[in-house]
Order: structure tokens, then C-alpha cells, then sequence
């Protein structure tokens, strides 16, 4: 092979990198292939969500009292709903956008831990931060996602605003926030299974 031909190819080579490299950057594939490889990461046990907090909670005493966050929330379908409408519950809330390759990644185990757990004592607010609810209506249904997801109904509590996504936040039943738990996770584990059982088990 002559240096002509040689360089030729290497300009090729270099050309569909770039190429490739642009596609990932600046067309709808990107997400896509970068979620895919995070959820290689996620499947390594590297980014386990923790089982429980660097503090000990509080004891859930008055889950009867009032919700401490006021936070509208619209279902996909267009109901309107209260955060406070899930005292006595864990709450699961997660932050995510259809954009966000990290918030992609981490998705099938949330399903999977949504599927595991027992709904009368753990509820999931998956709150989709997209400007367009009907992207996350879409991507929802292309993957077959089966968790409740919601978009803002209003403001969000100043507790709640997120420099990253995604970003989950557990809520006691008493709605007292016992966990914040920033950028991508596998929340897949038995570990975080027991972690939110025990925050109910804590109501009195």
C-alpha cells in the first residue's frame, strides 16, 4: 500500500468518526447510543443506589400532620394531582427528561424496582422535566414503562430544584425528605428495596 492510498484511508477513517461522533452530538440517536452504554455502567454494580442515609431519619410520628411540600402534579393524561394526596406513603420521586441519556440509562431498573415493591406503601412520582409533555408520553409508551409520570403542575418546592438530572429525591410518609440521590443510579437492588421499606416501617 503506497502512502497516497494510506493517507486516503486514514482520511476516510477520520471522516466517519467525525461523522459518527456529530450524529451522536446533534440528531435524536444520540441519547439513544449514550443511554445504551450508561446502562452497560449501570449493570457493572458501580453506581448502586445507597441503602440509607449518612444520618439516622427521625422517626415518622405524625404522618397524620400537615404535608410539609405543596407540589402540583399532572398525569400524562391530563388529571390533576397533589403530592400531599400521598401521605402515608414512601415516595419515590424522580426527575428526568427525555433528553437526558443518564435519566434513559437508569429507567429499566426503576420499572424493575416499581414492579417489586408493594404500591400501598411506596408510591413513584417519575416527574418528567420535558417542555413538551408529549415527548415523555411518547418515550413512555415506546418502552413499555409502567410507572406513574407526571409533569409540574406548578412551581417546584425550593427543596426540589435539581442542579442535575436525573435526580431522585425519597420522601418519608410524613413527606420529610430522607434521601437526595443526584445523577444516574441502578435503584435495582435489594438493598435499596429493604432501605425503602424500612422508611415506612417507621410510621407510627
Amino acid at each position: 500500500m503506497n502512502k497516497t492510498t494510506s493517507k486516503r484511508n486514514n482520511w476516510i477513517k477520520n471522516g466517519l468518526f467525525i461523522g459518527l461522533i456529530l450524529a451522536l452530538l446533534f440528531t435524536d440517536l444520540g441519547p439513544w447510543a449514550l443511554g445504551g452504554m450508561q446502562q452497560l455502567l449501570l449493570k457493572t454494580g458501580l453506581k448502586n443506589a445507597p441503602s440509607a442515609t449518612t444520618e439516622t431519619p427521625a422517626p415518622v410520628s405524625e404522618v397524620t400532620g400537615t404535608y410539609p411540600h405543596q407540589l402540583a402534579l399532572t398525569t400524562l393524561d391530563g388529571q390533576a394531582v397533589q403530592l400531599s394526596d400521598l401521605k402515608g406513603k414512601v415516595v419515590f420521586l424522580n426527575q428526568w427528561a427525555t433528553w437526558c441519556p443518564p435519566c434513559r440509562a437508569e429507567m429499566p431498573a426503576i420499572e424493575k424496582l416499581y414492579q417489586s415493591v408493594d404500591k400501598n406503601k411506596v408510591a413513584f412520582v417519575m416527574l418528567s422535566l420535558d417542555e413538551d409533555a408529549q415527548k415523555a408520553r411518547q418515550f413512555v409508551a415506546d418502552q413499555g414503562f409502567t410507572f406513574p409520570v407526571y409533569v409540574p403542575g406548578g412551581p417546584l418546592p425550593e427543596s426540589f430544584n435539581a442542579q442535575v438530572v436525573p435526580t431522585t429525591l425519597i420522601l418519608g410518609p410524613d413527606g420529610q425528605l430522607s434521601q437526595r440521590i443526584e445523577g444516574m443510579t441502578n435503584f435495582d437492588t435489594d438493598d435499596f428495596r429493604q432501605y425503602l421499606v424500612s422508611l415506612y416501617s417507621t410510621r407510627k
